[in-house]
């Protein structure tokens, strides 16, 4: 039992420190707006459509059958259309760019549960193998902290909280890298669900809110060319 919650810190922090550094790079960055605000939000939704393309939809159907990768990412997208019009009946008023980035906090919470198991899964393996898999998640993790940073600092949310919501995004490795190592060999449906469920939810809120919002700051191009940057970028953090 020793090992196995040694583990699950060992995930929790990598979860941390991944999503982590992702908000206090976005922190970094304010007073941002115009074509600068269209641009930063066009390149994080490009950088989370091609996360969501190369990497959580591509592992989940390498290891589960097509039609539960279906109705996973069908759930997912359901799921985030109901928190989406639950958030909108609590505050009416509040901020478009808040809710973007609560419900990108929501998915990419639910997207880094997965990744606890495989880091879980991995340590049971052999110890160096689970350390490999934890540097390359939290490096992976590092531009979705930047993804649902950036619309709450656009939204005026300070930065102490900006980066305590990233941060708290990055808990449920922790909790799955726990059950993945107290669980062993979880069934690999049950993962891919996960992934599937998780790039549901995250392709929703990319094309519902994030790329829909960076067309409306700026009647240019500049949100065009940004997707496409960001695409591109997602391809090499993914397959490096």
């Amino acid at each position: 039992m020793g090992k196995v919650l040694e583990i699950g810190i060992i995930g929790f922090v990598v979860g941390v420190i991944g999503t982590g550094i992702g908000g206090i790079i976005s922190i970094l960055v304010s007073d941002i707006k115009g074509n600068i605000l269209s641009f930063i939000m066009g390149l994080s939704g490009g950088l989370m459509l091609s996360i969501i393309c190369f990497d959580l939809l591509e592992e989940a159907f390498k290891i589960t059958s097509l039609h539960i990768n279906i109705i996973g990412l069908i759930l997912g997208m359901i799921i985030m259309s109901l928190i989406e019009v639950l958030l909108k009946r609590r505050n009416r008023s509040g901020n478009k760019y808040r809710r973007i980035g609560f419900l990108l906090s929501i998915g990419v919470a639910l997207h880094n549960f997965p990744e606890g198991l495989a880091i879980g899964s991995a340590f049971l393996l052999t110890k160096s193998l689970g350390i490999g898999v934890s540097i390359v998640i939290a490096i992976h993790n590092i531009p979705e902290g930047i993804c649902m940073a950036a619309p709450m600092r656009m939204g005026g949310l300070n930065r102490l909280k900006v980066l305590l919501y990233t941060m708290l995004a990055g808990a449920p490795i922790g909790i799955g890298a726990y059950m993945g190592a107290l669980l062993g060999n979880i069934s690999q449906n049950f993962i891919g669900f996960s992934l599937s469920l998780a790039g549901g939810s995250m392709l929703y809120i990319a094309c519902s809110e994030l790329i829909p919002s960076a067309k409306e700051v700026s009647t240019k191009k500049i949100q065009t060319h940004g997707i496409l940057m960001g695409f591109i970028l997602g391809i090499l953090i993914t397959k490096m």
